[in-house]
């Protein structure tokens, strides 16, 4: 019998964990070297996991939505020429899913050992009980495996002691939520306890509240109990419906999202964006009838080969980001523990894309190196991959300034975040016909609002203003500004 099982890889940039979407193959299906198995969705993007064996499945781990750990079983493939046995096909499964076990058990088992214990997948403590721990345990048939494998099958079977958790946020969630983790039965794989597990078991001690509201005390009530009645009798009505109520405002609670995948990265990305840069915001009124007139020209022209005014304003924004590179930079802290500004020989220009798995910003690379036609080419591909899942770690985490085009939604401005660690930000409003002085007298104009919002610590508002108003002239004068790029 020989029985391969592939564990989930590291997607990219050390994610701890991904999402599975959906199977691609099913148990019995044969599978060859390379051929996709499965469409897992990390933090950065989505990506096919390829199989590393060819075979027979022999066994899934894990269903379409689960969240499973790097390192962890994703598949296993019965080898070509082989027949698996009952008794035995899931042993290699079990030990590699044991071993992880005895990590997330470091400082439970032996309080008394050195060592954390507060281990993540890819990252140990070196001199706690989890390296000491697979020192015991030798694989194999070398002597004492028989013995070791005993001693693990015995945590295994105590659940209070050693709870079957191998996600470290699946703890975190039973901590915040008041939780002993192990009085839990897990519904995963051999009993591996689970995000839903934690999430049904804070809702019980509500529903156990509500049914013994009713019974009578066995002991007198005090004096404050009539005056308590009425808080123990709205719960109940509100909690019929959801099997929650809200502590703070008094109503039912119609859901719960966790916040998962893209949009935890997201939110982490916001929230430091906001803790640790010193923004500022400049703003501008432009006349972009000239710009519309422009493309209206080269399209009637040249139909398929006219760029977008998206593309147009891009080199524009380029232009500007060369004249005042302090935008195109990155504050880092070096080894010393100095704090740095960090320019850079090109411009990674990136695209906010709204798609249904959040807001993306995949990067344009070396957009310097490229004329409008050039942007909107690879404008149009990056939007595409983007929106279907497909775009790479490296296409959606290298930018080094974003252009925001949220005009789009029908909105006219917006004081952007700033896209973590970039130091800059332009957002483009909607384009409508305004009021505007030409010339002395009133016409009416194509108008849109440009805001610039910038770190404080790489520039000063002169040099923001000055970028802002470069790219604002180029779109009132486009000829000129296209005959200088």
């Amino acid at each position: 019998m020989s029985v391969k099982t592939f564990l989930l890889p590291d997607l990219g940039e050390g994610l701890a964990e991904a999402e599975l979407v959906k199977w691609l193959v099913a148990v019995g299906d044969t599978v060859v070297i390379d051929q996709p198995i499965a469409e897992v969705e990390t933090a950065k993007s989505m990506v096919e996991v390829p199989s590393p064996y060819a075979g027979t499945v022999h066994q899934l781990h894990g269903a379409a939505g689960e969240m499973i750990q790097v390192d962890t079983p994703l598949i296993s493939v019965l080898e070509e020429g082989s027949e698996a046995e009952p008794a035995t096909a899931s042993q290699p499964v079990r030990e590699v899913a044991l071993s992880y076990r005895e990590e997330e058990r470091a400082g439970v088992a032996e309080p008394e050992a050195e060592g954390s214990g507060n281990v993540l997948i890819g990252y140990g403590t070196p001199d706690g009980l989890a390296a000491k721990a697979r020192k015991r345990r030798p694989r194999g048939g070398a002597v004492g495996t028989a013995p070791a494998q005993a001693q693990v099958r015995a945590a295994v079977s105590v659940p209070l002691r050693a709870p079957l958790v191998i996600s470290p946020l699946v703890r975190k969630l039973a901590r915040d939520r008041g939780i002993d983790i192990a009085t839990l039965a897990g519904s995963g794989i051999g009993g591996l306890i689970l995000r839903s597990d934690v999430e049904a078991a804070s809702a019980a001690p509500v529903a156990a509240a509500v049914v013994a509201a009713p019974a009578p005390a066995a002991a007198p009530a005090p004096a404050a109990a009539p005056a308590a009645q009425p808080a123990v009798v709205a719960p109940r009505a509100a909690s019929a419906e959801t099997g929650e109520l809200d502590s703070r405002s008094g109503l039912a609670v119609a859901s719960r999202t966790p916040i998962t995948g893209v949009r935890k990265t997201i939110a982490q990305a916001m929230a430091r964006s906001r803790s640790e840069i010193p923004e500022a915001t400049v703003w501008v009124d432009v006349d972009a009838t000239a710009l519309l007139e422009m493309r209206s020209s080269l399209k009637a022209r040249d139909p398929q080969n006219t760029p977008g005014l998206l593309a147009f304003i891009a080199r524009f924004v380029v232009a500007g980001l060369q004249k005042y590179p302090e935008l195109n930079s990155r504050i880092e802290t070096n080894a010393q523990g100095d704090v740095e500004i960090v320019g850079f020989d090109g411009i990674n220009l990136g695209i906010a894309a709204q798609t249904d798995r959040g807001l993306m910003v995949p990067a344009i690379r070396n957009a310097q190196q490229l004329s409008a036609r050039g942007i909107n080419a690879e404008l149009a591909r990056l939007t595409e991959v983007t929106r279907s899942g497909k775009a790479t770690v490296a296409e959606l985490t290298s930018g080094t300034f974003t252009l925001n085009n949220y005009g789009v939604f029908g909105v006219d401005g917006s004081a952007a975040i700033i896209n973590y660690p970039e130091v800059a930000i332009l957002g483009v409003g909607r384009i409508i016909d305004k009021p505007w002085v030409v010339n002395g007298e009133l016409a009416v104009r194509k108008v849109t609002e440009l805001t610039l919002a910038f770190d404080h610590r790489v520039c000063d508002g002169g040099v923001a203003a000055g970028f802002l108003r470069f790219v604002a002239d180029a779109m009132e004068n486009p000829a000129g500004a296209l005959a200088d790029l």
